[in-house]
């Protein structure tokens, strides 16, 4: 069994080429690396996972007392 040829030779054999990978959303090609991972365009991962909003939309006033030895009216 292991003296046997193979019926076709390696190099003759047909090499498959990487199958297209398209946007799960709007079935455009994929080209990225990312959006072949995730399957999905920058545009339509926008659309999906918007971002968060940032820190500074998050911070708000506070109400305090001055510091000792600061004059507020600076």
């Amino acid at each position: 069994m292991g003296d046997e040829r193979l019926a076709i030779a390696i190099d003759s054999a047909e090499r498959e080429e990487p199958g297209r990978v398209c946007c799960r959303l709007c079935g455009r090609p994929l080209t990225g690396a990312d959006s072949r991972r995730t399957g999905l365009g920058p545009t339509c991962d926008a659309k999906l996972h918007p971002p968060g909003p940032g820190i500074r939309s998050r911070r708000h006033e506070v109400e305090q007392d001055p510091l000792p030895g600061l004059d507020r009216a600076l």
